[in-house]
Parts: C-alpha cells; structure tokens; sequence
C-alpha cells in the first residue's frame, strides 16, 4: 500500500494540548499522562501545552503546530464535553481536511463498555490535516487512557497491520 511507513520502526512526534481553564502544569494529570504513555512507547514529545477552552486560542495553538514540519502527531486533552466553555470540536474540527469518523465511534464504543450511557456525552473526534493526526480526548485521565490504550497506541505504532497511520504523517 501507498501508505505503509518506510521504516516499521518509526517513532512519532507528538505535541499534547490540555485544553481547560482551571488545569495548571501541578495538576494536569491528563496532560502527563498521555506524555508518559507516549514516551514508554518511544515516541519523541515535540511540545506540551495548557490553552484556556477558547477556540481561537485552541485553533492558533493547534495551527501552529500543524505547520510544523516536525509534529507529526497532536493528542488534545478537554474540551470534548457540553459544559458551557467546552469549543475543542468547534474550534478544531474546521481545521481537519480528512475527518477519522470512526475514531469518536470506536471511542465512544469502547468507553461505553467502561463508563455506560455517559459516553454519549464524549464528543471525542480525529482527522488529518497537513499530514498531521489531530486526535481529540475528554479531559479525564481515565478517557485519555482508554484514548491511547485502546484506540491511538495501535494506530501510531508503525508495525501495526493491517493498517496504521504513521505512512500518512511524514511531511
């Protein structure tokens, strides 16, 4: 296939938004998860961050890091819910140019099984732009270990067959 990554081996690098208005560096224990569950699988952290639930602070940083050549991956944290401040889908799903609507689905589906009718509540959501994957988790740590456990670790690890995406993220 056209997009199968050259090297099977490839590590990724990947940038982590927390997206909250209440989260600090101390406290962020969504954030540091996903950069410890990363890193054990070997990846590199390109940049990590806390941008207020503001969506045109979330679509600046976001851009940014879509255009840099060096990012392979963006893993945002917060912001998926209906809580009057929660814009993550808002401010980032116009800057996707191929939306991964099976991503939220077999999110929500596998979060079903952990946490029951509540998952409906997830607006969980994945895409490409500029060769980019932007995947978009709830703010709980438990969400962002589901997220990458079940759903992003696979899909990121260039030997998974019979498909992954790291062949789409070179730049």
């Amino acid at each position: 296939m056209a997009h199968e990554p050259k090297d099977k081996n490839q590590k990724l690098n990947i940038a982590i938004l927390t997206v909250s208005d209440t989260r600090t560096e101390e406290n962020d224990t969504s954030g540091k998860y996903l950069v410890e569950a990363l890193k054990e699988d070997g990846h590199t952290l390109a940049d990590k961050a806390i941008v207020i639930d503001d969506k045109y602070l979330l679509r600046a940083k976001v851009s940014a890091w879509i255009a840099d050549p060096e990012i392979h991956v963006i893993i945002t944290t917060g912001g998926t819910g209906f809580a009057g401040r929660d814009s993550t889908p808002e401010a980032l799903a116009p800057l996707l140019e191929k939306h991964i609507d099976g991503f939220g689905e077999m999110f929500r589906s596998i979060s079903f099984e952990e946490i029951g009718s509540s998952t409906i509540q997830s607006r969980a959501l994945a895409g490409l732009a500029n060769k980019t994957l932007v995947a978009c988790l709830p703010g709980s740590t438990g969400a962002c270990r589901t997220g990458w456990t079940k759903l992003l670790k696979e899909q990121l690890t260039a030997s998974h067959m019979p498909c992954n995406f790291v062949g789409y993220l070179t730049k």
